[in-house]
């Protein structure tokens, strides 16, 4: 019955002569055709904005706060959380700096208004309650990032809610502009971290809402004046960055309300949700602001003795680090609503240096998810270190950040990825060649797979030369045939080339060390003699 009667009030709403229709009136009329459908004993229940302010509620309803323990077991340091940062961003050191110190700040601050873990849920509820009042001069530090696309912005402050253990939502402003409905559709941002909280209003009341190209609703960007693409989305968004009341149904939403009527009166949960310590982070390219930012350096370089200022940024930093209130509002941004985002963060563009080293360093590589697609169809693949390189100046020529990467990855391996499965090829080494010419790479790999298994088994054995040499001081070099031995050999134990070479040399490190020290060598060859034996074909060592 819900169904149809929801078709039948989407239609009341969806006349033919289009005309906007009050609440009022909507009321009215979804009243009238309710009574005339089921006869006038049915009880009707109020729809519109005012339905959600006050609705029916159960008799002795009690609303109970659940404090979130992620928030309350937050106590890292700024330092500690950068360095958490560090573990899958690289560069970006300032911002990552920025970041922690606010993020730290803030959940701080959610602590403090909680008032800790000791008191029971009344009491807790009592000191909430009156934290929304004025016991305190805090300043919620939502953030403002800027830089181009695919520098990190999103993903920092996805690993930062992972982090604290907090619900995170990413929503684009544009969305916002499209629909024409400012209201209605900034609040469902606070719905939409509800849903993310499985329906926990209280753990979704200290998440972090991101909202990203909110460059685009710059009024300056946007000379048709459409109100939902300027002014009309940042008055929208001004009490929720700060602290209102959210109802968590859209009141527009009469199958929402329709979905109510049907469950009847029973216990219900909280109508509204707080947006007090939501931490809310926007983000932009803001293509155009430096030559705002310049525009103002210059004006001090104006005037006979006036200071030489550099209107330029500096090797070291973007001249986006240097813009301020001024600027945004010049760019077309009302002066409350930059008011509500006093943390400005600005991330540099990524260079070859930076995409390499993410290739290289980061716990996100994208090179784990290539890493198990290929392992998905029964082939191991590994990454020479020239054939990243080349990948990262690639990517950095598409000046798409570290999206580039993927960009890059996929148009030289999709084939591979295509013509390899199903063939009795299993081992592949992605090389600078292949970088370079992936269409003839295919083509010998396909036409000697013994060859390509061989080039596979050579990368992984320096592979592991570098990582003994990292951790024991002692550069080890297998020639060949040692290889094509380490390659049987692991066949055989059913281990990886790299775990069974690990196995033989492991035990051996302190004995290499020493043999270093007495023959004053750093890099000790290993023949199929040594491999088989190192101990008894150490001998070789001392007489070469």
């Amino acid at each position: 019955m819900a169904g149809i009667l929801a078709h039948d009030i989407s239609r009341i709403m969806t006349d033919s002569n289009k005309t906007p229709k009050s609440p009022e009136e909507l009321q009215k009329e979804i009243q009238d055709f309710i009574k005339d459908k089921f006869g006038g004993d049915v009880v009707t229940f109020p729809v519109g904005p005012d339905a959600m302010e006050n609705p029916p509620q159960a008799e002795d309803q009690e609303e109970v706060l659940e404090i979130p323990e992620a928030v309350l077991d937050f106590d890292m340091t700024p330092a500690q959380v950068k360095a958490y940062l560090d573990r899958f961003v690289i560069g970006q050191d300032e911002a990552k700096r920025t970041l922690s110190v606010a993020v730290c700040d803030h959940y701080n601050h959610v602590k403090r208004a909680l008032g800790g873990r000791e008191e029971d849920p009344g009491d807790a509820l009592e000191k909430t309650s009156s934290a929304r009042g004025p016991v305190s001069d805090y300043v919620k530090q939502n953030v403002i990032l800027l830089g181009p696309t695919g520098v990190g912005k999103t993903y920092l402050i996805r690993i930062l809610a992972q982090l604290i253990g907090v619900p995170f939502v990413k929503a684009d402003v544009t969305k916002f502009s499209e629909t024409g409905y400012v209201g209605g559709d900034v609040d469902d941002l606070v719905r939409e971290l509800v849903r993310s909280a499985d329906g926990n209003a209280a753990v979704a009341s200290h998440g972090i809402v991101f909202l990203d190209e909110i460059d685009k609703i710059a009024g300056a960007q946007n000379p048709q004046g459409r109100d939902p693409s300027g002014r009309g989305v940042q008055v929208g968004l001004l009490k929720l960055m700060e602290e209102t009341e959210v109802n968590l149904k859209n009141p527009m939403d009469i199958s929402a309300h329709l979905q109510g009527m049907m469950q009847g009166g029973g216990p219900q949960g909280p109508s509204t949700i707080n947006t007090r310590h939501i931490l809310f982070v926007v983000s932009g390219a803001f293509s155009g602001i430096d030559e705002v930012i310049e525009k103002r350096l210059s004006e001090h370089n104006i005037g006979f003795g006036a200071p030489a200022q550099k209107a330029e940024a500096d090797e070291e930093s973007s001249i986006l680090q240097s813009v301020n209130t001024r600027d945004f509002v010049e760019y077309g941004f009302e002066p409350e609503f930059i008011g509500r985002l006093p943390v400005r963060v600005a991330l540099d563009e990524l260079t070859d240096n930076d995409l390499y080293r993410i290739l290289l360093t980061s716990e996100g590589s994208i090179l784990k998810q290539y890493r198990q697609s290929f392992e998905d169809y029964g082939i191991d693949i590994a990454f020479e270190d020239s054939a990243l390189q080349a990948v990262a100046r690639k990517a950095a020529d598409e000046k798409t950040g570290a999206r580039g990467l993927m960009s890059v990855l996929e148009s030289c391996l999709r084939n591979f990825k295509f013509n390899l499965p199903g063939t009795r090829i299993d081992k592949l080494a992605m090389t600078a060649h292949l970088v370079e010419d992936p269409g003839r790479v295919l083509e010998e790999v396909l036409e000697n797979p013994a060859a390509a298994a061989t080039s596979y088994y050579i990368y992984v054995a320096r592979e592991f030369e570098a990582e003994f040499a990292r951790r024991h001081g002692v550069m080890l070099s297998l020639d060949d045939n040692a290889v094509q031995m380490a390659a049987g050999k692991s066949t055989e134990q059913g281990l990886s080339v790299k775990d069974y070479l690990w196995s033989v040399f492991s035990d051996q490190a302190d004995f290499l060390q020493k043999i270093c020290e007495k023959t004053g060598k750093f890099e000790l060859p290993v023949t199929e003699q040594i491999l088989a034996s190192p101990g008894s074909g150490a001998e070789s060592w001392f007489d070469s």
